[in-house]
């Protein structure tokens, strides 16, 4: 508890400082969010004596200056030997007697005067003097008295936030500390980490072997950078720096110098093609009709493609037709993060991919062509390369080379474009030019108290391949890899972000979880485990999937993996079983029923029927669907306990769970570190189906469709270890077993939602 010393009482100032730290009260104020504080222990409160207080009359008024303190902080004791000298001294005892007539006057709010301060402080932090003295005669307080101790306690709330944020700031310097160690360390090993060339002063002259090597290690550096991080090799991101750098000015240049041959590109033509891509976001992201235009039956914006094709310049095809299909859509939100940390986390691959788990199943800075201004990153331009996903097997990822350009606007607006080079990308991997992004990306204007606007443009060029009859109305309406989609997930783990630093959580949002840290850990090991689970089930390069008949019918595709040294997963032979399904039922009716713990003996057959109780539960978001929860299923023989996330935005949800140790997990509630906890994770994405939706481009060449009346999209997957032992094979007992689970899981799911027959 914080101490105020009355010699020198706090200044208005001081108190109107603002907090360091992200909390719920200040990011969401302005969103009319409540407001909260954690509860307080029992308060003492002092205030300066009067006439009839504590011994001695005297005139004056009564200072009611009041502070919360500690009551062994009260002030400090005298030794008998201080006593014997004050004895002999007749005039320092009338000065000690007069000053035992001002000494100060402790008064102990009884608990239930702080229960009732409490519950107006979570309401209102700065209540107006109507409801300080509405308070006060509720009470038997003075006014002043609950004036200053809502002071105290925006004080001590104040100043925990303070010693929070300075911890976190001490994290960041060691871990930046870390970083740039580890980047001399290469910088001295003189070797380039995207083409494993030594650095020389000589020419750039190679030979054509040698060029075909380098295009070969850009074409495999997301393999590269996973390989680094398991083994731990280099750190997380290493490969992401600048590359070719000695520190000599005439070395310190961009592969793509080296390929210039190649490519056919100068660096002077990259710039000027992505400045022209910056030009074209801006228009396209304000402008109106008739470039855009409003669909009145769902809402969204439709790209007019025939003005885009006037405005823009844009080549015709020989035959009048777009030989691809063209995929174009605009979204508008507000997210809770502060601009610096926004453009920070879409310039470091890393942190992008993390930003957006459910869509980015790889990503990797393959070069950097101009590293822009530290440490903002302004003019910042770098070749990248991304694994687009949708969680389930059935629909094939795009893989896509393309060049990302920051820049600043103004005092409080970036642009952040992305841009398909064709030259690059033909030249790297020739199956690219299926996927290419034209100007797409976002305008990020600062707004106040830590909020953003953004402004997302998603436009896309992809050859028509084939697509699952069960995902085809999705994808090729735009809707799987447009701009809602990014938007909506932006949004949400922005706001998982926020609760996950906030510090003052109403204690409903926290039930079963005493102490802060203990809560961090445990969101922190949801956050890993939903990490897993979109690795896991998506069409990426990094799976074989195998379709398996069943007896029932379903259409059900199988993987394995081996994890020999990852200590987050079970060490031996995983399976992976993933089915999707149509239900005639809205997202929104299956996502409640399926993370309802009320309701999971109705699907789930490890609980055998049994009742399931509820250990935690953790808000990680102002909806209520977007919660960790820790769930404890009994049977006859043992207790199982079962780590939740579910999450749940304006485009999908999942609900993603693991059986956890419960030894390991009970450490986890107390604060312990969770990193080193093995967890499989299994769960269920949920997309809606399409149906209802329009194409997000229009032209004098649109066809029209019919219009049915929408569902559910739900991917089910479950993982097993089979075997602790690496070197073990599979067996076909192994893949039944798994097949078997998912199958009954999705008849248990018809079942209940009386939809057998969908």
């Amino acid at each position: 508890m914080g101490v105020v010393d009355m010699t020198n009482p706090p200044t208005k100032d001081f108190f109107a400082s603002p907090a360091l730290s992200l909390s719920l009260a200040g990011i969401f104020r302005d969103a009319g969010a409540t407001a909260a504080a954690p509860t307080a222990s029992a308060s003492m409160e002092v205030e300066e004596g009067d006439e009839g207080s504590g011994g001695g009359g005297g005139s004056g008024s009564k200072k009611d200056d009041t502070v919360e303190i500690s009551s062994e902080n009260s002030g400090p004791a005298r030794s008998r030997s201080e006593d014997d000298l004050l004895d002999h001294d007749d005039d320092e005892n009338d000065a000690d007697k007069s000053k035992k007539k001002k000494r100060k006057k402790y008064h102990r709010h009884t608990a239930d005067q702080i229960r009732e301060m409490e519950a107006l402080f979570k309401e209102s932090p700065h209540p107006d003097e109507k409801q300080r003295q509405q308070l006060s005669k509720q009470l038997g307080l003075a006014p002043r008295q609950v004036k200053f101790w809502f002071q105290n306690r925006r004080t001590q709330i104040k100043a925990i936030q303070e010693r929070h944020e300075n911890s976190l700031l001490k994290q960041e310097l060691d871990k930046l500390r870390d970083e740039n160690k580890a980047m001399r360390e290469t910088i001295n090993k003189a070797c380039c980490l995207n083409c494993g060339m030594a650095t020389t002063a000589k020419d750039g002259s190679i030979t054509a072997e040698e060029q075909q090597l380098r295009i070969e290690n850009a074409k495999l550096k997301a393999e590269v950078e996973k390989l680094r991080t398991v083994i731990g090799k280099y750190p997380p991101g290493a490969s992401t720096t600048g590359s070719c750098s000695s520190g000599n000015d005439q070395e310190n240049r961009s592969s793509l110098d080296f390929y210039t041959g190649i490519f056919g590109l100068e660096k002077s033509r990259i710039m000027e093609i992505v400045n022209q891509a910056m030009e074209e976001l801006q228009k396209m992201a304000t402008a109106g009709e008739p470039l855009w235009v409003r669909s009145v039956e769902t809402g969204r914006e439709i790209l007019n493609y025939d003005e885009y094709v006037k405005e823009f310049f844009v080549e015709s095809s020989s035959n009048g037709r777009p030989k691809r299909s063209i995929e174009a859509s605009r979204e508008t939100g507000v997210v809770f993060l502060d601009l610096p940390r926004l453009v920070q986390s879409f310039m470091d691959a890393n942190q992008w991919k993390e930003m957006f788990p459910c869509i980015i199943s790889k990503a990797a800075t393959v070069d950097v062509i101009c590293h822009g201004e530290a440490p903002n990153k302004n003019g910042a331009v770098q070749l990248m390369f991304a694994e687009l996903q949708m969680l389930t097997p059935l629909v094939p990822t795009r893989e896509v080379y393309f060049v990302r350009y920051c820049k600043q606007l103004s005092a409080e607006q970036w642009a952040i474009v992305d841009v398909s080079i064709d030259k690059v990308e033909e030249n790297i991997d020739a199956s690219l030019v299926k996927c290419r992004k034209r100007p797409s990306g976002c305008i990020i204007q600062d707004k106040t108290n830590g909020h953003c606007k953004v402004i997302w443009v998603e436009h896309l060029e992809c050859q028509k391949n084939t697509v699952h009859t069960l995902f085809r109305t999705i994808v090729r309406s735009g809707l799987a890899f447009g701009a809602r989609h990014w938007m909506a997930t932006l949004q949400h783990q922005c706001e998982r972000l926020v609760f996950f630093m906030a510090t003052n959580v109403p204690t409903k949002d926290s039930t079963g979880v005493a102490t802060l840290a203990g809560r961090k850990s445990i969101l922190k090991l949801a956050q890993r485990m939903t990490w897993s689970f979109c690795h896991s089930i998506g069409a990426s390069s990094y799976h074989t999937w195998n379709k398996v008949s069943t007896k029932t019918g379903e259409d059900i595709r199988v993987s394995s993996r081996k994890n020999l040294n990852d200590p987050g997963e079970p060490h031996g032979v995983i399976v992976c079983a993933v089915s999707s399904v149509w239900l005639p039922v809205s997202p929104t009716l299956l996502f409640d029923f399926l993370r309802d713990e009320s309701r999971r003996s109705e699907w789930d057959i490890m609980s055998n029927g049994g009742p399931v109780q509820s250990i935690a539960n953790l808000a990680k978001g102002k909806d209520r669907g977007n919660a960790v929860t820790i769930q404890a299923m009994k049977s006859k023989e043992n207790s199982m306990w079962v780590l939740q996330d579910s999450c749940t935005n304006a485009f999908e949800s999942m609900v993603v769970f693991a059986h956890v140790d419960v030894t390991g997990i009970q450490s986890v509630i107390t604060g312990c570190d969770s990193s080193n906890m093995a967890i499989l994770p299994s769960g269920f994405s949920i997309l809606p189906d399409g149906l209802e939706s329009r194409p997000l481009v229009i032209s004098s060449r649109h066809e029209k469709s019919n219009d049915t009346e929408g569902g559910s999209l739900l991917t089910v997957a479950f993982q097993i270890l089979t075997t602790s032992s690496p070197t073990a094979k599979l067996t076909m007992e192994s893949v039944e077993s798994v097949n078997t689970i998912v199958s009954c899981t999705l008849r248990n799911i018809k079942t209940s939602l009386q939809c057998e027959d969908g």
